[in-house]
């Protein structure tokens, strides 16, 4: 069943690009529906089975990462629906994570490890990625030195911007921004080092944290297809694009759009072909199996 959108009525919704957000009063439900976005608008054309998919491999990096810090998952929707739940069954089975509520940090902690996406775009202007000096003469998707720490701020719609530190410090606080850049590039290592043994370079992540009371949650997906760049690493090589497991496919071909004039990057989106669609959809389900096995 392909869902791009669910309803579930009697219950307070709040819809970003790729999940519905439902508030049951001290836990959330985070629907991962079909949809895609790309260049920050979500496009008409569903990748069937992608919300699933999310959600398993987001469920899988909760767990495997658990001892190093502590998350908001509760379980995931697999079997009996919750009291109240069950006339919803169709749109949430295997999407659909429940979980504590927090108190979102407003900040992106994205985490790179590689040279690519805006932060090549970034060092080729200026030598920098959000404030972070780097050594000059990289290459294109080079692996940089030590991973580095380039905070985003966040955006349910329209664009997200990359920052410095300092202004994350300014957002969200100097103690706070500290502790999650600590902790952020611990769990990009700890990730990082996982999935070589699964034969995939995680180039760049984002991570979210959330506050219950004292104590600081990850939160929302955490290294999936759509948060994370996934390359295989028998075909590394820097100084080109990569192949990728994520929605690659997509990307390249709203960028032969934009180049013949035949979209600007603003809604509506175009529809996909349904070739783009397949392999799109089989990249996910390889990523998800290569890493979850």
């Amino acid at each position: 069943m392909i869902v791009t959108q669910t309803t579930l009525g009697g219950y307070p919704c709040r819809r970003g690009k790729v999940r519905d957000v439902y508030d049951l009063g001290d836990e959330l439900l985070l629907v991962a529906t079909d949809r895609i976005s790309a260049y920050d608008v979500v496009l008409p054309t569903p990748i069937p089975g992608k919300g699933a998919m999310l959600t398993g491999i987001s469920r899988f990096w909760f767990e495997k990462l658990a001892d190093a810090m502590p998350h908001h998952l509760i379980d995931t929707l697999d079997g009996a629906m919750p009291a109240g739940l069950e006339p919803y069954a169709d749109q949430l089975h295997e999407r659909t994570m429940r979980c504590r509520k927090c108190e979102v940090v407003p900040i992106e902690c994205v985490v790179r490890g590689y040279l690519a996406g805006s932060g090549w775009k970034e060092y080729q202007a200026n030598g920098r990625v959000c404030g972070v000096e780097l050594p000059t003469g990289l290459d294109q998707c080079a692996k940089l030195p030590e991973p580095i720490f380039t905070p985003a701020t966040k955006a349910d719609q329209g664009h997200d911007e990359n920052i410095s530190f300092e202004r994350a410090c300014d957002i969200a606080g100097r103690q706070v921004m500290e502790s999650l850049r600590r902790r952020s590039l611990a769990l990009y290592a700890r990730s990082a080092e996982y999935a070589l043994t699964r034969g995939i370079i995680i180039a760049d992540t984002k991570f979210e944290f959330g506050r219950r009371g004292d104590e600081y949650l990850l939160i929302d997906e955490v290294l999936t297809p759509d948060s994370s760049r996934f390359w295989p690493a028998d075909d590394y090589a820097a100084g080109r694009d990569q192949d990728s497991f994520d929605k690659q496919y997509v990307r390249n071909y709203l960028t032969e759009l934009i180049a013949a004039g035949r979209w600007d990057k603003t809604p509506p989106g175009p529809e996909l072909p349904e070739r783009i669609v397949r392999n799109t959809a089989a990249k996910y389900r390889e990523a998800v199996e290569r890493l979850t096995a």
